[in-house]
């Protein structure tokens, strides 16, 4: 059985966001997957509009080539 379960590490052990339906003890492997992307923590806006407005000057020196690979829906959302 595959149940998807989201869950957070604090204080060395996972802690469930909601409950699931597994029996108590129940042995199970985890396959962690890290965030895509954090959040920078800053609070002053002046500095966060200076991080986007560095993001997107590197974002445009560094534009994807024209001869890069094309991905069709499917390759993008394939499932193992």
């Amino acid at each position: 059985m595959i149940q998807r379960l989201r869950a957070v590490y604090r204080d060395g052990g996972f802690h469930l966001a909601a409950p699931c339906d597994l029996p108590e003890n129940a042995e199970v492997e985890l396959l962690v997957q890290e965030p895509a992307m954090l959040s920078p923590k800053v609070a002053d806006s002046n500095e966060r509009m200076d991080i986007l407005a560095k993001l997107t000057q590197r974002m445009r020196n560094n534009p994807l080539p024209a001869s890069a690979p094309r991905f069709t829906r499917a390759e993008l959302h394939e499932r193992r």
